[in-house]
């Protein structure tokens, strides 16, 4: 009997269908990531057939997670993100870029979707940094952050400054 060594506590992300297109598009993309096993369904199961790949096991940034193909039924929301703390413009954009173009879509304030409908912050430290310091460079950088989709490095620090 193979030794069980999923971690004690693992995301579970529901897929439609393609959770070994996602997983391996978050190896490729992110480092510390990798997909570390596919199953396939043991039996004909509500949103497919037996053989079909019904979990995947990943890594995002060494976080470990489960996608599931449980089919149709559910869909992600912006009620669950990963947050990508980012170090500079460079990484910000890469991460970025790499999402939404892939399929995806822009939202506001470092928000991006992919193509799978999973949420995405990605937030250079000099934001998490501002806001942290609070009073009025906290709203400087609040107030540059709200007019933007990406972040914007520069701006932030820009406005932190005053």
């Amino acid at each position: 009997m193979p030794k069980n060594t999923m971690p004690k506590n693992t995301i579970c992300l529901w897929f439609n269908k393609d959770a070994e297109e996602a997983a391996r598009f978050y190896a490729a993309t992110f480092p510390d990531s990798k997909v570390t096993a596919v199953h396939q369904a043991p039996a004909d199961y509500p949103s497919g057939k037996k053989g079909d790949v019904l979990t995947v096991e990943f890594t995002v940034f060494g976080i470990p997670c489960l996608g599931l193909n449980g089919g149709p039924a559910f869909r992600h929301s912006e009620a669950f993100s990963f947050q990508i703390a980012t170090d500079n413009q460079e990484e910000t954009d890469r991460y970025w870029n790499a999402i939404v173009g892939n399929g995806g879509a822009e939202s506001e304030c470092g928000w991006c979707r992919d193509r799978w409908g999973l949420s995405w912050q990605i937030t250079p430290r000099v934001l998490t940094d501002a806001l942290a310091a609070g009073g009025s460079e906290a709203k400087r950088a609040f107030d540059a952050m709200m007019n933007m989709k990406k972040i914007d490095v520069a701006a932030i620090e820009t406005a932190r400054r005053g």
